[in-house]
This record gives structure tokens, C-alpha cells and sequence, in this order.
């Protein structure tokens, strides 16, 4: 039985739609992610986490979002391009999404039912909110956008190490 997560339409920032069955047998790293958000730099760890483990079947995927504060309030160029420049990126960013509310995408419904955080509250509550996926497609664990991407690294091995 294949995980409801393969499932779920997503679409690249470059337009192109694909499912999350692309990713199927990796360990995933899912990010809501912004620009002009204090937790931005981030996009730094996370990228060194894609370098180091990407070999060993770890997919970054960042989904930006201009939920709370209006962060990340550009277009797909704009956000490629600010990517690109200030932080190298080469893992997967996908369209802009809403992970809150009505509109809220599909996986980000999967994953907050799926993962609740502190208190069972499912809503993502800000940026940078990260959801580390194994090989399943199973939820392992949600992290606060406060956890560092290199906080995360005990937990990715130990999911890579699996089979």
C-alpha cells in the first residue's frame, strides 16, 4: 500500500505540475518557506542538509508561502531568482501555496492532520515549519520553525539509515 502523500499534485515554481510520487522511497524534508522572513536564512542549513544527504536519499522541498506577514510577496521569478542568488538553492521549490485556511493546500491539510504540533493544534504557525517524511511516505516528526535545519541532523541519518 503506497502512502496517500504520493498522491498529492503539486506544482514546480517553474509552472510544471508533477505528484509527490516522484519522491516515493526518499526521505523528504518539507519547509514552508519565505523570503523576507527572520528565519530566511535558513534557506542556508537547509541547503548544506540537501548537499550532505542528497546522495543518500534526502529530498528539500520548499514551499513558499505569504501567509504571515506578507514575507514572501513575490512571484515565482522573483522568488527563484532571490533563491538562487542568496543562497545557491538546488533542491525542489514549488509553487506558492497557502499551508492555513480554506485554501490551504492539499498537503499541507495531509500533513497538519497528520502531524499535529504543541497542544494537537494543527495550523502552521509561521514559516519555516518543517515536516520530515521517511521512506514510507510516513510522517516521522514536525518541527517548530525556531529548529534549525541542522538540529534535524540525528533525525534525517537515522531515517536514511533505514531501508
Amino acid at each position: 500500500m503506497t502512502s496517500p502523500l504520493y498522491d498529492i499534485a503539486v506544482q514546480r515554481l517553474d509552472g510544471a505540475d508533477t505528484t509527490l510520487a516522484e519522491y516515493a522511497g526518499k526521505v523528504l524534508l518539507i519547509v514552508n518557506t519565505a523570503s523576507q522572513c527572520g528565519f530566511t536564512p535558513q534557506y542556508a542549513g537547509l541547503e548544506q542538509l540537501y548537499r550532505d544527504y542528497k546522495d543518500r536519499g534526502l529530498m528539500v522541498l520548499g514551499f513558499p508561502c505569504n501567509q504571515f506577514g506578507a514575507q514572501e510577496p513575490g512571484d515565482a521569478e522573483e522568488i527563484a531568482g532571490f533563491c538562487q542568488r542568496n543562497y545557491g538553492l538546488s533542491f525542489p521549490l514549488f509553487a506558492k501555496i497557502d499551508v492555513n485556511g480554506d485554501q490551504a493546500h492539499p498537503l499541507y491539510v495531509h500533513l497538519k492532520h497528520a502531524a499535529p504540533g504543541v497542544l494537537g493544534t494543527e495550523a502552521i504557525k509561521w514559516n519555516f515549519t518543517k515536516f520530515l517524511i521517511d521512506r514510507k511516505g510516513e510522517i516521522v516528526a514536525r518541527y517548530a520553525p525556531t529548529t534549525t535545519p541542522q538540529e534535524l541532523v540525528t533525525d534525517i541519518e537515522a531515517q536514511l539509515a533505514r531501508a
